[in-house]
């Protein structure tokens, strides 16, 4: 029921979760939830979901988190692969420029301003992350089309906050106790893995490259994605739409790399937010969209690989690493390397907002140029301003995109 019914993104599913788990069926202590939530908001990942992933953990063990987790995120993957065979059948026989989703993309854009808006309000407290949140949001910007920007701008954000302690309270400096590293080797060796299967695909050309590509770029995405949903649109943006139109990959003319439109990213960017469940679910879109061209089995399989790669890391993450919660919470460099990563997260959000309104390319105040300026402010004022849930925002939008 929580899966079908969870709206709002990870704000809107938490609450949830204190309704439902902890004063309905008394799963957890409302201390528990709280202290799940910390943990995870320390991980890459799907904070929502990994979260749940504990409650049932602590429920049934590793079946259950198992369990739990596939339920969680079926219906949300389900329904975002549907909607991949969608609007990959309108850009066929039409284009999604003049169908119902035309005012989609716009409204994503409001979705992502508003989120980089609040995350600016919680994340940049002192000077220290506003030079952090500056060089980023620049760097983020001119060097978009780089593969390393993002991991890059997240470590150096880490390592900057570790150079002062004045923020961080005498009592987490207790010295924690030994921990077993062989936990976190599953997750290594698969990033290895696909990594160096989706190298060496790409250097051989083998014929289902796409494949190992696509679930590489997810378990990347779901290995390095600190901020939830609103982070790992940015990414995708990079890896799917502007790393493929760069100088140096036009020139490689490389036909099996995996390229989406920026309207189709956009669409499943706005579409994720009118449905329950998790926002990492617009995996399965993309995935979908990565192999349209090569057969329905094959676009199907690509909603799979897409969900399951993006799920996985956050899965295993916060499976190994909990049982040692209690030791790695009292790492001091946590603390400060979180706030340094969180407003570099906020300085990429800034950028790539930026960036998408750069990409509208609205030179003169048409009908429908006007339309999508009034979409892209008004879904960040009802956003910020109003409790109307982001389902109605969407069906507004596509009433707009049906009579205009």
């Amino acid at each position: 029921m929580h899966s079908v019914t969870a709206f709002g993104g990870p704000q809107g599913h938490f609450g949830m979760m204190m309704k439902t788990f902890v004063d309905k069926r008394r799963d957890v202590t409302k201390e528990e939830l709280m202290d799940y939530i910390s943990f995870c908001q320390l991980l890459p990942g799907a904070s929502s979901t990994q979260t749940l992933t504990l409650i049932g953990f602590k429920r049934g063990g590793i079946p259950l988190a198992v369990l739990t987790l596939v339920v969680w995120i079926l219906p949300a993957c389900i329904l975002m692969g549907a909607l991949s065979f969608l609007v990959s059948s309108i850009g066929t026989t039409g284009t999604l420029a003049t169908s119902i989703f035309q005012f989609i993309p716009p409204m994503a854009i409001g979705f992502l301003a508003f989120a980089a808006y609040r995350a600016f309000t919680i994340s940049i407290i002192n000077t220290i992350t506003k030079f952090i949140l500056l060089f980023a949001c620049i760097l983020c910007y001119f060097f978009f089309k780089s593969p390393f920007i993002f991991p890059v701008l997240i470590i150096t954000g880490g390592i900057a906050t570790n150079f002062s302690n004045k923020r961080i309270s005498e009592i987490e400096k207790i010295k924690p106790k030994q921990i077993r590293w062989t936990n976190i080797w599953l997750f290594v060796l698969l990033f290895i893995v696909a990594g160096a299967l989706s190298e060496t695909a790409r250097k051989q050309q083998w014929q289902n490259r796409k494949v190992y590509n696509l679930f590489e770029n997810n378990y990347r995405f779901g290995s390095f994605v600190f901020g939830g949903g609103d982070v790992l649109i940015p990414l995708m943006l990079d890896q799917f739409v502007a790393r493929p139109t760069s100088v140096r990959m036009l020139k490689k003319n490389d036909l099996n790399v995996i390229r989406l439109e920026r309207d189709e990213l956009l669409t499943g960017a706005g579409m994720v937010r009118a449905i329950p469940g998790p926002v990492f679910s617009i995996a399965a879109f993309t995935g979908g969209l990565a192999l349209k061209e090569e057969g329905r089995m094959q676009q199907t399989l690509g909603c799979i690989i897409g969900a399951i790669g993006v799920f996985l890391p956050s899965a295993l993450l916060v499976l190994f690493f909990f049982p040692v919660w209690q030791n790695l919470k009292k790492f001091v460099v946590v603390y400060r390397a979180l706030e340094g990563i969180n407003a570099a997260v906020v300085g990429i959000m800034l950028a790539a907002t930026y960036y998408l309104l750069k990409e509208l390319h609205i030179k003169e105040l048409n009908l429908i140029n006007s339309t999508q300026i009034v979409v892209i402010i008004g879904t960040f004022i009802l956003l910020n301003y109003t409790k109307i849930i982001p389902p109605i925002i969407v069906g507004v939008c596509m009433l707009l995109g049906y009579f205009i």
